[in-house]
């Protein structure tokens, strides 16, 4: 695990949800992607493999990726103000940046 990718996907993450382009918690991402509001969606490495699970069905269903990334739910709690094991990142932009850091 790369604690430089880790860093890069907090600092993104930080300004992601300082413009607003964020949605957190299962049912709130999940109602994001049915709605095509999200672009890719965040997973905390600590997440349990039902979320997982369940967040790649729907994710799978509306073509949505879904990105397992080195933060866990303490991270997102301490860079979003809420615990979360998963996050719909609603701007194309900066779902790409994403996804550029969690595949390098």
């Amino acid at each position: 695990m790369s604690s430089d990718r880790k860093q890069k996907t907090a600092d993104l993450l930080t300004i992601c949800n300082k413009a607003g382009r964020t949605v957190k918690g299962f049912d709130s991402v999940c109602s994001a992607v049915a709605e095509g509001k999200a672009f890719c969606v965040l997973a905390a490495a600590d997440a349990s493999e039902k979320t997982v699970k369940e967040a790649a069905f729907v994710c799978r269903k509306y073509g949505v990726k879904l990105l397992i990334t080195e933060l866990t739910k303490d991270d997102t709690a301490r860079l979003c103000g809420k615990a979360t094991a998963v996050i719909a990142v609603c701007d194309a932009g900066f779902a790409g940046g994403f996804e550029k850091i969690v595949s390098s």
